[in-house]
């Protein structure tokens, strides 16, 4: 798995993911997310077009980054998940708690909307 962070303005993190995120690599996302998070960025944007698998514990990093961004006034956003991670977020019900948006204009138009 590979993860590149590019920042998108004052306090905005792109974080693209490439890889399957599963129990061996979910830990790494975790503490990438994490230190965003400390180092300032309130609003992550998650580009998961090319993750083409993610279980349960990729589904916890997602949910962990999510209370992190909201206890700093923050949010996460998922960007394009692939098909397959897109029906397990909503088989899991995810989809209802995290905003997922098709592309990163939408994810900043959504963060610049005070998500």
């Amino acid at each position: 798995m590979s993860i590149d962070v590019t920042l998108c303005g004052e306090g905005i993190a792109l974080v693209t993911v490439a890889g399957e995120l599963d129990v061996e690599t979910a830990p790494q996302l975790r503490d990438r997310l994490a230190d965003q998070i400390r180092g300032g960025r309130r609003h992550l944007l998650l580009d998961l077009s090319a993750v083409p698998f993610m279980d349960s514990s990729g589904l916890n990093a997602l949910l962990k980054a999510h209370d992190a961004t909201g206890r700093a006034g923050g949010s996460v956003c998922l960007v394009s998940p692939a098909p397959v991670v897109r029906r397990i977020l909503d088989l899991t019900g995810v989809s209802r708690t995290i905003a997922s948006l098709d592309g990163v204009d939408a994810a900043l138009a959504h963060v610049g909307e005070g998500a």
